[in-house]
């Protein structure tokens, strides 16, 4: 498996760590939550086989450090670092993103306000409960995390957020590449961040539907097929595509379906981009026909 190249970009209040491999097409994949670039790492190198797949750490997590004091974040922060990735890294071309759970809602912004960057965007579960009928029990359930953070640290806000959203998995966790473990360690070292400073404030956003209604030729929305029961993970992804004249996308595994299942993840993700589905037909981003069924 080829090592990624990394690097640094510097931009307003932080310095991103970037990591780069493959040729082709530009593929810009934003993690979500706590995770940083190494969430990718299963799925990442059948995916370079077509693309140049750029994956990164969020400012303030792991490698992308800050240089201001750590405060609230802010999507559009966020979304402004992924277009200051691109246009240093695709400065000549439109590109893909994929972004899931947090990362899904960055997506979504980039394409709101930098629509003329992308050539296609999948965003997978982003957690917009506000799209929900009912988001009070949501907001209540994160706020409770928050404070359950506050006073008893990282491991029992994360089981009462679990059990919030409805997760019951038992089953033993399947056995990990070395890289995913390694990101499994720099995500525990975030956690405090994104249960301070990111839950509350990224799933209190809504997007900008209109923007992402001119847009939806570029754009598909995906939900994992394990998640139909956890209502704050499935059922804001299928309300954005209604609300967008179209349909959510089934994807293999849950929430976190690109680490379940890599290879079938990356598969569904290159079928996407080419734009067979999705919310209407748009530009393909990626290789033509015959390479497209070597990944069948």
């Amino acid at each position: 498996m080829p090592t990624p190249t990394t690097g640094t970009l510097k931009v307003p209040g932080a310095t991103l760590h970037y990591e780069k491999r493959g040729s082709g097409p530009v593929l810009l994949l934003i993690p979500g939550g706590a995770a940083d670039a190494g969430v990718y790492e299963g799925m990442a190198p059948d995916l370079a086989t077509r693309y140049t797949v750029v994956s990164y750490d969020p400012r303030g997590l792991s490698r992308s450090a800050l240089e201001e004091p750590l405060a609230d974040q802010r999507v559009e922060v966020w979304s402004d670092d992924a277009h200051r990735l691109l246009s240093a890294l695709s400065p000549d071309g439109e590109a893909c993103v994929f972004g899931s759970s947090s990362g899904a809602i960055v997506a979504l912004d980039l394409l709101a306000r930098h629509p003329g960057q992308l050539r296609r965007v999948v965003v997978h579960e982003p957690p917009l409960v506000e799209l929900l009928d009912d988001p009070a029990p949501y907001r209540a359930l994160f706020a409770e995390v928050r404070e359950t953070f506050r006073l008893h640290g990282p491991g029992p806000a994360m089981a009462r957020f679990s059990e919030g959203l409805g997760d019951r998995r038992t089953e033993a966790p399947t056995e990990l590449p070395p890289g995913i473990r390694e990101m499994a360690a720099r995500m525990h070292a975030n956690l405090p961040v994104f249960l301070e400073h990111m839950l509350c404030p990224f799933t209190a956003t809504t997007p900008d539907l209109p923007a992402l209604r001119a847009a939806a030729h570029k754009l598909a929305v995906a939900v994992g097929r394990d998640s139909r029961n956890q209502e704050a993970l499935y059922g804001p992804g299928t309300r954005l595509a209604e609300l967008l004249d179209g349909q959510a996308v089934e994807f293999p595994g849950g929430h976190v379906g690109c680490t379940e299942y890599p290879q079938e993840f990356a598969r569904r993700l290159v079928t996407m981009f080419n734009g067979d589905q999705g919310l209407s037909s748009g530009s393909p981003c990626g290789p033509g026909d015959e390479a497209r069924a070597s990944m069948a």
